[in-house]
C-alpha cells in the first residue's frame, strides 16, 4: 500500500498530484521546480540559482519521508536549455554525492518559465 507524502519544507502542489509517494522501500517525488516553499514564488534567475532551489525542494520532500538525496537510486532531469547542461551538472554533483541512474533530457518548457525540473526515486533509509 502507497501512502502519500506532505511536507510544509517544500512547494505544495500546484496541480492534482502529490509532493511524493511512498511505495514499499521506495518514495517516488513528483518533479520539482524551482519554487520556494515559503511564496511559492519562482527563486533564481539563473540556471545554478534554480538547481540549488529544486535540490533543496527534493531533499525536503525526500527527508518527509524518512530518506535523504544520498538515498536517490534514479533521477529525471528536464532542462528548458540543453546548454545550461555544464552547469547544471556543477550544481547536481553536489547534491547527489552518490552518482544515481539518471536521465536528462531537454524539453519545449516548463511550469512557470522554470529552467530546470527534476523528479528522484529513492531508497527509504
Amino acid at each position: 500500500m502507497s501512502s502519500k507524502v506532505q511536507t510544509n519544507k517544500a512547494p505544495a502542489a500546484i496541480g492534482p498530484y502529490s509532493q511524493g509517494i511512498a511505495l514499499g522501500n521506495l518514495i517516488f517525488t513528483s518533479g520539482q521546480i524551482p519554487l520556494n516553499p515559503e511564496t511559492g514564488v519562482l527563486e533564481g534567475e539563473n540556471i545554478t540559482e534554480q538547481t540549488h532551489r529544486v535540490c533543496k525542494n527534493l531533499q525536503a520532500v525526500l527527508e518527509a519521508a524518512g530518506s535523504s538525496l544520498q538515498s536517490a537510486v534514479k533521477t529525471v532531469c528536464f532542462l528548458a536549455n540543453m546548454a545550461d547542461f555544464a552547469a547544471f551538472n556543477e550544481v547536481y554533483a553536489q547534491y547527489f554525492t552518490e552518482k544515481p541512474a539518471r536521465s536528462c533530457v531537454a524539453v519545449k518548457d516548463l511550469p512557470k518559465g522554470a529552467l530546470v525540473e527534476v523528479e528522484v526515486v529513492a531508497e527509504k533509509e
